[in-house]
This record gives structure tokens, sequence and C-alpha cells, in this order.
């Protein structure tokens, strides 16, 4: 529990009532409102939760106004130079960076996992064949349930454990599945020589005729992605989890519900977004046109990409990826990519343009990630499913944490009702 060293007093109706403020190790004072709607019969009103901290938490720390992000005390930006995502998969988990031997029983527990179970196979059959990715997972992780028994109780830690294992190791092969099945080719099973993010690229590309080589720099590329979407505090989706979690839900049916709010198009699919964008705009002889649209306030047309809701200054993540994606761009090229020539240009203009350094509209980590799964060759309605496997250690640290926690309590925020009061019922023939 976080220190308390003061309370606050709250009026109202002209009787006072003590409220503890408790003390972070980072971030501004809580002021605990638990009891006041016992004592004071009254709620407060806090739409988006925006300044109502439901839970307590030591995974991971944003300032958005220092543009910093910590995952167990560990700056996102030495993460990302030094580590790398199964690494920070175990950082999240159990709070300390592994040991050698550590590191090596938790490759080898992931690895041997990513299989998944044949009869999950048949499941992709009921889909349409141009179903969104993203409605395939969300299906196939719910029905992880009715296929892994052994790993449904949340009162047995080492089932929690199980489940946890299963879930980080087979997302990517679920989300490769639904990727092959929408463009129509074979399914390709995990290769268990292969590493974490060079597993699912040889999952997705992979075909039976011919040999596929993962690219080194490819691979690490799509490891900091997986990274820097790791884990991102008490966003929307994670919310969604400790929420379900909150139930007594198994963790399957929690993680899909994580993934079926990730969907979202505000949360998800800023990426894709970004994108589609890059599409509207075509061509680099275009670029001035929406530029201009941008600074128009009037217009109602926004770039994005750009910017962030937490970030204030910059995303440190953004910075990273950056790297990421020049290295990617030299491999691959931009010369014979329209959207990638318009990307690169746009990017130019928001290092330089002076409007868009006085507004902070720096490019963010989604137009990085979305210019380099470009260049990968993945279609934009597998932007958010990648999200999806990167963030799932995030919903499962946070869904053990809350599990963990004694105070917890399943989910029941109130309203402020605005609605009929009394009516009388009218019979159909009288009204």
């Amino acid at each position: 529990m976080a220190e308390t060293k003061r309370n606050a007093t709250l009026t109202v109706d002209g009787k006072s009532y003590d409220l503890p403020i408790h003390s972070p190790t980072l971030g501004p004072d809580v002021l605990d409102i638990r009891k006041l709607y016992a004592e004071a019969d009254v709620f407060t009103f806090d739409p988006g939760f925006t300044s109502t901290a439901a839970c307590e938490s030591a995974i991971t720390y944003i300032d958005g106004d220092k543009g910093e992000l910590l995952h167990r005390g560990y700056s996102i930006e030495e993460l990302a130079e030094q580590s790398h995502y199964l690494e920070v998969c175990y950082l999240l988990l159990y709070g300390e960076l592994p040991t050698a031997a550590q590191m090596a029983d938790f490759e080898t527990r992931v690895t041997r996992h990513t299989m998944v179970h044949e009869q999950m196979h048949y499941f992709f059959r009921g889909f349409r064949r141009d179903a969104h990715p993203m409605a395939t997972m969300v299906g196939v992780v719910g029905a992880m349930a009715a296929f892994y028994h052994d790993s449904t109780d949340i009162n047995d830690p080492w089932q929690r454990e199980v489940a946890a294992i299963r879930m980080i190791a087979k997302l990517p092969t679920i989300a490769a599945m639904a990727f092959k099945y929408s463009v129509g080719q074979p399914f390709v099973y995990p290769k268990n020589t292969l590493d974490y993010a060079g597993n699912f690229l040889h999952m997705c590309f992979a075909i039976p005729a011919e040999d596929y080589v993962v690219d080194p720099v490819l691979s690490k590329a799509m490891d900091r992605i997986m990274m820097l979407h790791a884990d991102h505090e008490q966003n929307a989706s994670t919310s969604t989890v400790r929420l379900a979690g909150s139930s007594g839900a198994n963790p399957f049916a929690c993680i899909a519900a994580g993934i079926a709010c990730l969907w979202g198009p505000a949360h998800g699919g800023a990426n894709q977004a970004c994108l589609e964008m890059l599409k509207e705009i075509g061509t680099v002889d275009r670029i001035p046109e929406f530029v201009a649209k941008a600074k128009d306030k009037d217009s109602g047309f926004r770039l994005m990409g750009f910017g962030h809701r937490v970030y204030k200054n910059f995303d440190p993540r953004a910075t990273v990826m950056k790297e990421s994606a020049d290295e990617v761009l030299a491999l691959l090229g931009v010369e014979n990519n329209p959207l990638l020539q318009v990307a690169k240009e746009l990017e130019r203009i928001a290092l330089s343009d002076e409007y868009f350094i006085s507004k902070k509209l720096y490019p963010n980590v989604d137009f990085y990630s979305g210019i380099i799964l470009e260049a990968m060759g993945f279609p934009t309605s597998m932007f958010t499913p990648i999200f999806a496997i990167s963030r799932t250690v995030g919903w499962i640290s946070q869904w053990k944490e809350m599990i963990g926690d004694k105070g917890q309590k399943i989910g029941r925020p109130r309203q402020l009702y605005i609605g009929e009061t009394h009516r009388k019922y009218v019979d159909v023939g009288q009204r």
C-alpha cells in the first residue's frame, strides 16, 4: 500500500469528511475516496477515468510531461538499446531482470508452448476468408479456455503461470494463422530454432514451396515493435482485462476481452489509421495540401501518427522506433513504395516545420511502427493483431498483479443518472 501521511477534508452540505491522501513512489498523490459513498452518500464523476486511480500497480510508470516510460523502474530507452522482447516479458511478469539461467529457462518454456492444439485449426474454417484477423483472434483466444482446461483455475498459482506462458507463446502462432487464412495460404508451424520475433515472421511469410530465411534486421525491428508495445500502464485494453478479471473470469477470456478493446480505432488502430492516411495522401506532391489542412483548425483534418494523448513533449518509444525504421527502409528501400516516400517526407516536415515543433506534433511510435510493418509486407489489417501479440505480456502481468491484490474487488463503476424518474405503466392500447 502507498504511504499515507496526510488527509484532505471534503465538506458536503455543511458536514466534513476526511479523505486519506496516498503518496506513490512516482507520480501525483492520490485521494482515497473508497469510503466516500458510504459516509457522505455521494459519488464522484470522472468520465473516461482520466483523474481516477483504479488500482495499485508496480509494473509500469508513465510521465507524459517528461516523456518517460518505465517498466519496473527501467527506462524504455535503456531496455530497447540493451534488452530484447522476451527479457522484457520476464521483467514485467516477475519484477526483476532474469539471470542467465532464468532467461534460458523462460525462453525454453515459451518456445516449447508455441504450437497450438491441432483441433484449433478447425476454428479458422468457421470464419469467412475475408474476416478481419482481429475478429479471428478474439474468437480463437477466447476458445483457448475450451482446449486448455488445466490452466483456467485462477486460484491456483501454477495454473496462472502455465496460462501466462501459453498465451505469450501461442498468440504469435494464432495471429500468423489468422494472417495465412486471410491470404489463402497454408498454416506454417512454429520452429523452435528461431527466436520469438523471427519465428513470428517465419510463420507469416514462409510457404511450403520454397525456403524463407528471416533477415536479422527485420527480426530486430519486429522485436523492438513488440518490446515498445509490451505494456503502457492502465490504458483502455489493460483496464478491460483487469475489469474482466475482477469478476473471476478465466485468463483466456480476459485476454480475449483485451484484444476486443484493442481493436477500437481510438486505441490499437492508430498505426493502421496512420497508414490509411498515407494512402489518402498518395504521393509526395500532395503533402503540402494535407499539411495546410492540418494547420487549418477549421478543416477538421488531423495528421495521424503525430503527437500523443499521454506524451506531451515527445514519445520516448518513437526515438527508438525511428532507428529501426531507418534500418528497415535502408534494407528494403522506399523507391518503389509511394507510401513510404510520403512517410519519409512527412517525417522530415514534422521534425523541421515550426508549426509542428511548436504544437509538439512529433512522429510517434505508431507512425514509425506503421511504416516498418508496411515495408515488411504486412497489410494494414495485421497491424492491430501485431499490437495484440506485443501487449499480451502486459495484460497478463497486470492480470496476475490484480489476482494477487488482496484489496481488489469486482469492478463496479457508478453513474450520474439523468433519465426519467418514476413513471406509471400505461397499457399498450392507451398509449
